[in-house]
């Protein structure tokens, strides 16, 4: 006589719970939309950082009476915040900028699987219900296909915690006449992917997008023996080690990404850094317009003059403005030797006076000077209990 496993009836029971959470968070979101209207209605600003710390300081003392550790409530919390925050900021936009698509073709590094198709996956997510993937070689093509109508969005890579800028990218947008339009950052777990049973010492070959390489550098050294072959995007290297169906080789990528090759992971959390996150950033072919009711950024690029303090003197006037600056970033001019431009990312809208002044004040004083684009800031900072 067989005795009925116990953890049969206690598994369904939590499943059957877990669907009651997917159903009051569905529920939670759709009240978030309806605050987001009554705040387009009265013009208050998205985040109410006092009514998210009473939020969370009242479901830590709930938590406390069930138990319920308060780091695991805020953590937890913190996400459904986040959540409310940015599909009431993408409600706000879609109703000043009249955007109503339910698609959209978006360009990105890479074929399926690649961190920029999960980019571009998560950023479809909040703002259409669907989009046609436009999968390209390198940067350059992904600037092409938007810039030709192709394709309506572009996401690429701009800068890393563990590897910092992608210049190529930077300098790709001293050329183009698209518009920075949105950002995102998403956390990079790397991971060694093999088609099947094999380990560390038996890989020969690795292969991937070379910026994996540069974040997971110290890990690399720890196997002089490898042999590195660098790919177009991680997705090629991945699509690379399928086909090979080796014990002998293996890819840098994502877990999400192997998963459409069939690759299993061997080893993970590689990074250098321990927090190793990506900012993405989103260009159209059109600027759009950001409300004053959420945090926007704006990212100008110029060219100041050879004298001595030139570019301290264009920074004073941002700080004059209280424009805080999020990102400087030098790279050279493109025929001019020993000359540089100047990225400058800083919290601000366009359409304030404050940004508005600041611009008037920097012509003069620069020798070059444009805005790539003003957009929201999809960075929500969260907010602790005292």
């Amino acid at each position: 006589m067989t005795t009925e496993n116990p953890l049969l009836g206690l598994r369904e029971k939590i499943s059957a719970l877990d669907e009651q959470l997917l159903s009051l968070l569905a529920n939670r979101r759709a009240l978030a939309i309806e605050v987001a209207k009554a705040k387009m209605a009265t013009h208050r600003p998205v985040r109410d950082i006092d009514r998210e710390r009473d939020l969370l300081e009242h479901l830590v003392t709930l938590g406390k009476a069930h138990q319920l550790d308060a780091h695991y409530i805020t953590r937890l919390f913190q996400l459904v915040i986040e959540d409310s925050v940015l599909t009431q900021q993408a409600l706000l936009q879609k109703h000043l900028n009249q955007t109503n698509a339910q698609s959209a073709r978006i360009a990105f590094l890479g074929p399926k699987g690649s961190y920029s198709h999960l980019a571009s996956r998560n950023y479809a997510a909040r703002h259409f219900d669907r989009f046609i993937e436009c999968g390209c070689l390198n940067f350059r093509d992904i600037f092409n296909q938007v810039e030709t109508g192709q394709a309506d969005y572009a996401v690429l890579p701009i800068e890393n915690t563990s590897s910092g800028s992608i210049n190529e990218v930077y300098d790709l947008l001293q050329q183009t006449s698209l518009s920075l339009v949105g950002e995102m950052t998403l956390p990079i777990d790397h991971c060694v992917l093999v088609t099947g049973s094999t380990d560390l010492q038996q890989i020969e070959t690795v292969y991937s997008h070379p910026q994996p390489f540069q974040q997971c550098s110290e890990f690399i050294h720890r196997y002089p023996h490898w042999k590195i072959e660098y790919t177009e995007s991680t997705a090629a290297a991945m699509e690379q080690v399928a086909a090979l169906n080796s014990p002998k080789v293996a890819a840098l990528g994502s877990q999400a990404g192997g998963e459409l090759y069939n690759l299993q992971v061997l080893e993970r959390n590689l990074a250098n850094q321990q927090q190793n996150i990506t900012r993405f950033v989103i260009l159209a072919r059109k600027p759009i317009e950001v409300t004053l009711q959420v945090p926007a950024k704006t990212t100008l690029i110029m060219a100041t003059g050879q004298q001595a303090g030139a570019l301290v003197e264009a920074l004073l006037v941002l700080r004059q403005h209280n424009l805080v600056m999020s990102k400087l970033e030098s790279r050279p001019i493109n025929g001019n030797p020993w000359e540089e431009m100047f990225y400058i990312d800083f919290q601000g809208n366009l359409r304030s006076e404050e940004v508005q002044q600041a611009l008037r004040e920097l012509a003069p004083i620069t020798r070059s000077l444009k805005v790539l684009g003003c957009y929201p800031s999809e960075n929500v900072l969260p907010v602790d209990p005292s």
